[in-house]
């Protein structure tokens, strides 16, 4: 599948602002997407990430800021910039009336394409998605990970220059996310600029090349996942399950502890060696603790909290 040649830059927004009922969910939000980025977009549940996105696509007016995709000022120009943009909403919404077919057959003619061209792009993404065998299947008859794909290949069904995934894997098993992480890392390699929302850190962690944290509407942190990592937090954590509060005086000992949080029954380290806590806990009969490098993980949470967000 070849993707359509875009401006070098795919987004820019300057101080791009959304107020809902008076509360700022994006603050003057500055952000440019080059083209063939792959991005990822993180924050807790209403830290204005969806909000943003539905502002990319036209979905929702802009109070303040300028917004401006492959050179096209929104929301003025969404129907022209819709053409080539491709979007996996969080939700699937596809037709439980029609076949998996069908249902790529409409979106399709949505898009004006003639009928021999949409008959020749079908083919081409019911392979992509691996759905061959379910052209005449109803959505009913598919698994959870089957609609995911379908709703990607519908998604593509323009030939975007980009695309929009809104928590793409969230419900899949392992092996579903697989598939669905192997199909994106396709879409990259033909040079694609790809923008997700995720809550799964390993997701946005192995396919993202550049990560925005948001919280509150502002970014928090913007760059490579392995930059984040090693900038943001220490090299190391040590996890600490149940322990008594006598064995975790004695961790606390170690020099090499940066920065100490607990959680429920949970005592975080943040660190390098951990050479005399290591010590401690071998020695010790208390054998549930964790030593691990730092992941992005551990970045979201240094920088948006450990409280729940509803």
């Amino acid at each position: 599948m070849s993707v359509k040649k875009t401006p070098e830059t795919v987004v820019e927004a300057v101080q791009l602002s959304k107020r809902y009922a008076g509360n700022t969910v994006v603050n003057k939000l500055d952000l440019k997407i080059e083209a063939g980025c792959f991005c990822g977009i993180l924050g807790p549940n209403g830290a204005g990430k969806t909000t943003t996105l539905r502002m990319f696509i036209g979905h929702c007016p802009i109070d303040d800021g300028h917004l401006a995709i492959f050179g096209l000022t929104m929301p003025e120009q969404a129907s022209l910039v819709r053409e080539s943009i491709g979007v996996v909403p969080q939700m699937d919404n596809l037709d439980p009336d029609f076949t998996v077919e069908e249902n790529l057959h409409v979106y399709g003619r949505f898009f004006g394409i003639a009928a021999d061209v949409l008959k020749t792009r079908i083919v081409e993404l019911l392979d992509f998605a691996s759905l061959q065998d379910k052209a005449d299947s109803q959505i009913s008859e598919l698994s959870g990970g089957m609609r995911r794909r379908l709703s990607l290949a519908r998604a593509l069904i323009n030939k975007p220059a980009l695309l929009i995934l809104d928590e793409p894997t969230t419900g899949l098993d392992p092996q579903a996310r697989q598939a669905i992480w192997q199909k994106l890392r396709a879409l990259k390699k033909q040079g694609m600029t790809l923008v997700l929302t995720t809550h799964y850190m390993e997701e946005a962690e192995r396919l993202c090349d550049r990560v925005i944290v948001m919280d509150h509407g502002e970014i928090k942190a913007d760059a490579p996942p392995k930059q984040l990592i090693r900038t943001e937090v220490e090299s190391h954590v040590l996890e600490v399950h149940a322990a008594d509060e006598a064995l975790i005086t004695q961790v606390k000992m170690d020099p090499a502890i940066a920065r100490f949080e607990k959680s429920g029954d949970i005592h975080f380290f943040y660190g390098n060696k951990f050479n005399l806590a290591l010590a401690v806990l071998e020695q010790s009969t208390h054998d549930d603790y964790l030593f691990r490098p730092a992941n992005l993980e551990d970045v979201f949470i240094k920088l948006t909290g450990r409280d729940l967000r509803e």
